[in-house]
C-alpha cells in the first residue's frame, strides 16, 4: 500500500493524480508504482500504464494532461511549451496514441520526457 503521507502535498489536480496513482498501482503493483512516482518515469511509460488501466481512453488521456501540472518534468521545458497529441492512423481519428511536448527549442518525444511527482 502506498503511504498516504507521501501524497499530503498540495496538488493542483488531485483527482487526476489519484487516477494516475491508481492506474500505476493496478498495472505495476504498489512497490513499483511508488518507485515510479518518487524516482520518475517517462511520459511514454505513463501513457502505456494508463492505457492498460481500467479507464476509458478519454479518462486516461484527461488524467495525464490534467496531472502534468503536479509532476516535475525533465528536461526543464522553460516557461513556454505545448502538449501535442499524436492520433491513430485512421482518417479523422481522435484516438490519442502518443504525446509530444513542443518547445521553442524543439519537440520532445514521450520517451524523452521524464516525470516525477512533486514533493
Amino acid at each position: 500500500m502506498l503511504p498516504e503521507a507521501r501524497f499530503a502535498v498540495s496538488l493542483k489536480n488531485p483527482d487526476a493524480v489519484a487516477a494516475i496513482v491508481a492506474a500505476l498501482r493496478h498495472v505495476y503493483g504498489d512497490e513499483v508504482a511508488r518507485l515510479m512516482l518518487v524516482e520518475g518515469m517517462s511520459l511514454a511509460n505513463l501513457i502505456d500504464a494508463m492505457s492498460s488501466a481500467p479507464l476509458t481512453h478519454r479518462e486516461a488521456i484527461r488524467a495525464i494532461t490534467d496531472g502534468l501540472d503536479d509532476f516535475v518534468i525533465s528536461p526543464d521545458l522553460g516557461r513556454m511549451w505545448h502538449l501535442k497529441y499524436i492520433y491513430g492512423d485512421q482518417p479523422g481519428s481522435l484516438h490519442v496514441v502518443d504525446m509530444e511536448i513542443a518547445t521553442p527549442s524543439g519537440t520532445l518525444a514521450s520517451k524523452d520526457i521524464w516525470l516525477r511527482l512533486s514533493s
